[in-house]
């Protein structure tokens, strides 16, 4: 399974300590080289850098094409790393590709890619099993800083059959 990641997701996973989900469940995560600089370079001593950096299953991946110039136009608005990373996924092509943002969520669903996010790794996560206290990773992503909607964390745990935040 190819899966590309954007920033967001690897940042916030490490924040609570679980960036090793994503190793379990994809066992290898492909970086735009703009995700790896905003997280390993731009990022040192933030949460995420060092863990990214030290993970042997995360690798920097070149663009292997050129791509539409509607999707490169579509994609202006973006960061480099949603950019880079949307455009990367469309050129492997990518299986699923991770992104939190709800902009450049968009744009991958409309140019035909799998996406989900941080929220949803988690959720698929707690179903099995590798998180036991959802309710409780949740709290500690607002507590460190992350900024998720409340709504869909809501969503999230109704989903899961489980009482609000």
């Amino acid at each position: 399974m190819i899966v590309v990641s954007n920033s967001s997701p690897l940042i916030a996973l490490s924040r609570i300590g679980r960036l090793d989900i994503l190793a379990s469940f994809y066992g290898r995560i492909l970086l735009p080289a703009e995700v790896h600089q905003e997280v390993t370079v731009e990022g040192r001593g933030l949460p995420g850098a060092e863990e990214v950096r030290n993970a042997v299953w995360i690798e920097v991946a070149p663009q292997r094409s050129h791509t539409d110039p509607l999707l490169e136009q579509a994609c202006r608005g973006l960061g480099a790393g949603e950019r880079g990373t949307i455009l990367l996924a469309k050129s492997l092509p990518a299986d699923l590709v991770l992104l939190d943002e709800g902009k450049a969520r968009r744009i991958a669903r409309s140019a035909g890619l799998a996406i989900t996010g941080c929220l949803g790794v988690l959720e698929a996560a707690a179903r099995r099993g590798f998180v036991p206290d959802i309710r409780q990773t949740y709290t500690d992503l607002l507590r460190q800083g992350m900024r998720f909607d409340i709504g869909l964390l809501q969503a999230s745990l109704a989903r899961l059959g489980l009482p609000k935040l």
